[in-house]
């Protein structure tokens, strides 16, 4: 649980310190990315923390290759 908080005050840092300067140069379109990209990175941090299982993106880029390189694979011998 220590983790979860540590994690929560490094991200309230990081909001502090790129917020600010965002609003003030009215970057909307950046703020909303950097929002959604910090709140995807916390998300998975915290996830990770509580040792909660995170499936790989290597795997599905596996089962969705698999098929395909197994029918090459035929071909060639």
């Amino acid at each position: 649980m220590l983790a979860v908080v540590g994690i929560l005050v490094i991200v309230a840092i990081i909001i502090a310190i790129d917020v600010p300067s965002l609003l003030r140069k009215k970057l909307k379109k950046e703020l909303w990315i950097f929002s959604s990209l910090l709140l995807f990175g916390t998300v998975l941090s915290i996830a990770q923390a509580l040792h909660i299982k995170i499936p790989n993106p290597l795997d599905w880029i596996t089962a969705i290759y698999k098929p395909l390189s197994d029918m090459i694979e035929k071909l060639l011998k």
